[in-house]
């Protein structure tokens, strides 16, 4: 597997740091860099890809390391984190690492993960590996690149966003390649990870000792076939799954409670984003999020104005903003949201996701009162609530975790007024709540507590009535 080392200092990496630790494969090494200069990759004088090493981030965010890398890793915020990813055909790449990561260490103190790779010897690249020169594809630093897939292995306990990853996904999709992440049974994803995944070609490639691979989202077994892990032909039209898939039932009593808040803002000078996802987060932990980033690990402490600076900046180079917040390490809630210009205005995708447990349980009853405050305060257009049970650290493992199911649905005033009032009251089932000002109310439809199934036919059956009016209409 790839060995990634991680130097978390208390102190700056500053240029002196830095370059000590760059120069663990001596100086015979080359140097470049992607992501804007984010991520800067080592390289043999022959061009071989040896590892890469993302630019220090200060992680001021309580729990974040430990979120991440798990109990093991002895560091408390702030602290500075360096990460250092090796090549895996290269057989010293992996030495390499720990050097740069070690030396960091060696001199601004602090520890590395894992705890026992670090040293700071000079790692030699063996010469036979410097006969192959780099491609431009290379440069994303993955173990395997084929015609159809781009292969990175991460041997971690919790696969996250990092801006490498984020990178190699903006740079490998369009080249037609699907990503495939291959990590051992033990590892989890990030919602934000998920989420990605979900939304682009992609697949997560779990190890398993009994088919050989596996998916870690849907089960099905795998083989690596035409240059890319895919699944094993399906006999008499059963996708063939894997027995580890099924093997971990749930925990009692865990369970995460999904929202997807959509608002829609004038596009003034004044307008302060983060202010919808401020009330979610409020009303379902009894906190503000702790932090923000546009990667993980989430290292900003939580600024609705630097989030909206930020945006602002890159609506003016017609670029969307997608970011990531987490809560206190006490109160598991993690969120990403998409910002965009939009002939509306300014759109917030939110997806927001709480985890709970049978001593905490989800709020429910406290849906219909935020969705008052959001369509009466932060421009609401939709909100969908789902409950499912699933890990209470808001993490995905690699086995099968039962569908959620809906709870709720509510429509903001501006889209009641699109569909039209009494359109979109006169569905029999759910009857809707009105909620704000009696002249220009948002609906609040409340489809069930999230463990009955049949709210999905509730909610095909209102979303067919609300959409025949706006096919009418248009």
């Amino acid at each position: 597997m790839t060995y990634d080392v991680i130097a978390l200092t208390p102190g700056m990496p500053d240029a002196r740091s830095m370059l000590a630790g760059l120069y663990a494969g001596g100086p015979e090494l080359r140097m470049d860099s992607s992501a804007g200069g984010a991520v800067v990759h080592l390289r043999t004088s022959g061009g071989a890809h040896v590892a890469t090493v993302e630019v220090p981030v200060l992680v001021q965010v309580p729990g974040e390391v430990r979120r991440l890398l798990g109990a093991e890793a002895r560091a408390e915020e702030p602290v500075w984190w360096t990460e250092v990813r090796a090549a895996s055909d290269v057989s010293e790449a992996r030495r390499l690492a720990g050097s740069t990561a070690g030396r960091l260490t060696t001199l601004l103190g602090g520890s590395t993960w894992p705890a026992d790779s670090a040293h700071t010897d000079v790692v030699a690249i063996p010469p036979a590996e410097h006969d192959s020169p780099g491609t431009g594809d290379e440069i994303l630093g993955v173990d395997a690149l084929t015609r159809h897939a781009a292969v990175v292995l991460q041997d971690r306990p919790v696969v996250a966003a990092t801006t490498w990853l984020t990178d190699l996904l903006q740079t490998s999709i369009p080249t037609g390649r699907e990503l495939q992440i291959v990590t051992p049974p033990g590892t989890r994803l990030t919602f934000p990870v998920r989420t990605l995944l979900t939304n682009v070609p992609a697949r997560w490639v779990v190890q398993d000792p009994g088919c050989g691979y596996y998916d870690g989202l849907t089960g099905a077994v795998l083989h690596w076939y035409e240059d890319r892990f895919a699944p094993v032909p399906a006999t008499g039209g059963n996708t063939l799954i894997a027995d580890a898939f099924h093997a971990h039932p749930s925990t009692p009593g865990e369970r995460q409670l999904h929202l997807s808040i959509r608002t829609t803002h004038p596009a003034t000078n004044g307008l302060l984003l983060g202010g919808a996802l401020e009330a979610a987060w409020q009303t379902l932990t009894g906190t503000l999020p702790a932090g923000w980033a546009t990667s993980e690990p989430v290292n900003l402490p939580w600024s609705p104005r630097q989030l909206t600076e930020l945006a602002r900046a890159r609506a003016q180079k017609a670029a969307p903003t997608w970011l990531v917040a987490v809560g206190s390490p006490d109160s598991p809630a993690i969120a990403t949201c998409r910002v965009a210009r939009s002939p509306a205005g300014v759109e917030e995708h939110i997806t927001l996701v709480t985890g709970h447990t049978s001593v905490h349980p989800p709020p429910l009853d406290a849906l219909p009162e935020l969705a008052e405050a959001l369509a009466t305060r932060h421009n609401l257009t939709s909100m969908l609530v789902h409950l499912r049970p699933a890990r209470a650290d808001v993490t995905t493992p690699p086995h099968h975790e039962p569908p959620p199911v809906p709870a709720s649905f509510t429509l903001g005033p501006e889209a009641v007024h699109t569909v039209g009032r009494t359109h979109a009251e006169s569905v029999p089932l759910p009857r809707p709540t009105r909620l704000g000002p009696a002249a220009r109310p948002a609906l609040h439809y409340a489809l069930g507590d999230g463990t009955d199934p049949t709210a999905w036919h509730h909610l095909h059956h209102l979303n067919k009535h609300l959409q025949s009016r706006q096919r009418v209409s248009g």
